[in-house]
């Protein structure tokens, strides 16, 4: 099949830049959580932590790391201010001190139930269909593991 070639001109347009589209969509998402997540008291990078140990409680740091894709030095201050909120304890693997436990305390199960309403929100601010939204975080998921592949 042959590829459809744009002039360089074209090639830097800003609105053929698919990192552009990404990153406006991104900020405008931000900005659409972030009534609901002030309700809670969480900032964006807060919530999906949140979201990983409401899906598994008890993962070390760098499990969690791995999974928002986020390094420790990121993540630690992050996991802190949860800590400080009342949200996570962190505590030391018995087993292997080098090791950083973070565990879900009463505050932050609870949490999870002031949070359920929030992706129905979205989903309406969004204004697609669960397909639709299905299909498309397959795709940039697709492109996220491909760029980290190259």
């Amino acid at each position: 099949m042959p590829s459809k070639s744009i002039s360089p001109d074209q090639a830097l347009r800003l609105d053929n830049q698919v990192c552009f589209a990404l990153y406006s969509a991104s900020h405008a998402m931000s900005k659409a959580y972030k009534p609901h997540l002030d309700a809670l008291g969480l900032t964006y990078p807060q919530y999906v932590a949140m979201l990983v140990l409401w899906e598994r409680d008890g993962l070390t740091v760098s499990e969690i790391g791995e999974r928002l894709y986020l390094d420790s030095g990121t993540l630690t201050p992050l996991l802190k201010r949860l800590e400080g909120a009342g949200y996570i304890s962190r505590l030391r693997d018995a087993a292997d001190e080098r090791r950083v436990l973070i565990q879900l305390t009463a505050a932050g199960r609870k949490l999870k139930a002031k949070a359920v309403a929030i992706p129905a929100c979205m989903l309406e601010s969004m204004q697609c269909s669960i397909n639709e939204l299905t299909a498309l975080t397959r795709q940039v998921q697709q492109l996220r593991d491909r760029l980290q592949a190259a």
